[in-house]
């Protein structure tokens, strides 16, 4: 499980553990799973999509943002 926090100026949207979590990237949709290389890239309008446990999914729709991962954490900053 990947520790996820989605936060925007206004509110934190989303704080918790997913299988999964996939975001629209710039140069495309990309997908993070546990032990994932430590990254940072921006976010284009798109779905932060979460796969949590039992498979069940939540969307955050975006109108861009920025995600840093690492250690098995998350942090994806968004304008919604």
């Amino acid at each position: 499980m990947i520790k996820v926090r989605i936060i925007s100026p206004e509110a934190e949207l989303f704080s918790g553990e997913a299988q999964a979590v996939f975001l629209p990237g710039t140069l495309g949709e990309f997908e993070v799973l546990p032990d994932h290389a430590p990254i940072i890239s921006s976010l284009d309008k798109g779905q932060v999509k979460l796969r949590l446990a039992g498979g069940k999914m939540t969307v955050f729709d975006i109108a861009s943002g920025f995600v840093r991962t690492g250690r098995g954490e998350m942090t994806v900053c968004v304008e919604i």
